[in-house]
């Protein structure tokens, strides 16, 4: 069984997010009203939004951002109803050019960014994903409505990549920390490219690093090995890194809780400032 240390509330390790952010969450039904795509990669149990609050006001987090699931194909209802009930919530929809043809107004709706998908191997992308072919067709387009681009990608694909990342028109959000490798270091060659585009103000980062820790099992240990890698993010471009928690934490045993997240973050960073930097000024900065 995996150990780890209790959770925390908003006066331990979230003492600093206060009204602060969490840039990486999904919401799922009811499904009555807001039913899965058929064809989809995946099946999740419903998340509903009540759940979600409950979820960013127990540490102290006062916004969220709402990544529009794949398992709901071309239909944007669940999350543009939402942040249109929820004015402290921002979106990120997934789109290809023919299922949206026209990105204006969205900013005003709430959606600041579309996601796309560039993985490889076991983990290639979900149906229903957008690809990075099509988010260089669609860039032009994102810029000209005030979006950024979501790039869910890995440390195996980002190197063959960075180039054409480096010449689109819109800042870039790395997903998931490019999946970095806990037990390669920080100087296998993935994460190399990663801080290397963070350092030229290419790409920002969500720091949402669980899913890369989950083979450890005790979870005490997590900040020690995720520590170089936060601390190296850091050193690259302190202020292009915003913090995830991935809510509901899709098919993960024994699945952390915010505010456990908030402690290890807080436990690997080591610097306040940073630390309010990436809960609250970066997200105001990117999402606001």
């Amino acid at each position: 069984m995996s150990t780890q240390p209790a959770d925390r509330t908003a006066t331990d390790a979230s003492a600093s997010a206060n009204a602060g952010w969490d840039c990486h969450a999904h919401v799922f039904g009811p499904y009555d009203r807001y039913p899965l795509a058929a064809e989809r990669g995946y099946t999740p149990p419903e998340a509903s939004l009540p759940d979600y609050l409950a979820h960013l006001a127990s540490p102290g987090l006062g916004h969220g951002v709402l990544v529009h699931p794949s398992a709901y194909g071309v239909d944007h209802a669940l999350v543009l109803d939402t942040l249109a009930r929820q004015p402290t919530l921002r979106g990120v929809l997934v789109a290809q050019p023919h299922t949206l043809p026209s990105l204006q107004g969205l900013r005003e709706k709430g959606v600041r960014a579309l996601r796309y998908s560039a993985r490889g191997g076991a983990a290639s992308n979900f149906a229903g994903s957008a690809t990075f072919d099509e988010l260089e067709t669609m860039a032009p387009a994102l810029a000209d409505a005030g979006l950024h681009a979501e790039l869910w990608t890995d440390r195996h694909i980002l190197p063959g990549i960075a180039d054409r990342i480096r010449a689109l028109p819109v800042p870039v959000v790395i997903d998931h920390m490019a999946g970095f490798d806990a037990t390669a270091g920080i100087d296998e060659p993935g994460f190399r490219c990663l801080l290397d585009l963070l350092a030229e103000g290419r790409v920002w980062v969500k720091l949402c690093a669980y899913r890369n820790l989950l083979a450890i099992t005790d979870r005490s240990g997590w900040a020690e090995v995720l520590a170089p890698f936060q601390q190296a993010l850091q050193q690259a471009n302190a202020a292009q890194l915003v913090w995830g928690s991935d809510w509901p934490y899709l098919n993960v045993k024994e699945p952390p809780q915010g505010g456990w997240l908030l402690r290890l973050l807080h436990d690997s960073v080591g610097d306040m400032a940073i630390e309010r930097g990436i809960l609250q000024d970066n997200p105001v900065r990117l999402y606001g």
